[in-house]
């Protein structure tokens, strides 16, 4: 039986990660080393700082990422790819030219006889009034019809710095730190949506750029996975254990 991985949270291309090229390298060189042994890789969101497709043009780089998720689906390995807060505009081209699964909303799913609630977690719970109008503005489908108008030399660059300036907004540029089980939102939502939910033994999600792992009953455990920028964290599910892991590079051993 082969593992299946989830990981979020790379914001590849942040004009505010001075390491990036090193970083999109570890990302792949970890996509590497689970390929032989993967049934399936969830990238639960903002894999990209930003994303954004033109009919005839999508942003440029993330060559040697977007190379290995192609080797992945091209050798049998299913990549479901959830967009998140920062790779809302994905069209069609990571389906048609990579072979991906492209997910828009949270994923309920079986996976190994288990129970599985995915998703990127923004809007989830978060009750702030700022940030839901922004998403409903990022979701729009006539704001987006209106910013495809421009000329993706000005609209990809004033993506990539709107990105870089929200992150640096935060002290030392991270998001912050764990909340607790009564303030928590994304903690706060998947009790609540337990109660209708029992059967769901794991919800996953990024977003919040934590590594968390609670048990919520007996048989629900939750699991915020962390990033790909100072965590390089993923979980793996191998049929009948969930670990959460980090990828230390040159290790021997990646579960």
């Amino acid at each position: 039986m082969k593992n299946v991985y989830f990981l979020s949270d790379a914001h590849l291309g942040s004009r505010a990660i001075a390491h990036s090229r090193t970083q999109e390298r570890r990302l792949v060189s970890f996509l590497d080393s689970i390929k032989n042994r993967a049934a399936a890789v969830y990238l639960l969101g903002d894999m990209f700082d930003f994303w954004y497709e033109f009919k005839l043009v999508v942003p440029k780089g993330y060559t040697r990422f977007l190379g290995k998720i192609s080797e992945l689906t091209d050798m049998g390995v299913e990549v479901h790819f959830f967009i998140g807060n920062h790779d809302i505009w994905c069209g069609d081209y990571l389906e048609k030219e990579c072979g991906v699964t492209i997910h828009r909303e949270p994923l309920t799913c079986e996976i190994y006889g288990k129970e599985f609630f995915l998703a990127h977690g923004d809007g989830l719970g978060d009750g702030d009034r700022k940030f839901k109008l922004l998403r409903t503005m990022f979701h729009s489908k006539t704001l987006q019809r209106m910013f495809s108008m421009l000329h993706p030399r000005w609209s990809i660059d004033f993506g990539l710095e709107w990105a870089k300036h929200s992150r640096l907004k935060r002290k030392d540029g991270k998001e912050p730190e764990y909340m607790g089980e009564d303030k928590e939102p994304l903690v706060l939502f998947t009790k609540e949506y337990l109660k209708t939910h029992p059967d769901i033994n794991y919800f996953i999600y990024g977003h919040r750029h934590i590594v968390l792992d609670l048990m919520l009953s007996r048989s629900s455990r939750m699991m915020i996975l962390g990033d790909w920028i100072n965590e390089f964290s993923y979980a793996v599910f191998d049929g009948e254990s969930m670990f959460l892991e980090q990828y230390i590079e040159g290790e021997t051993s990646v579960r």
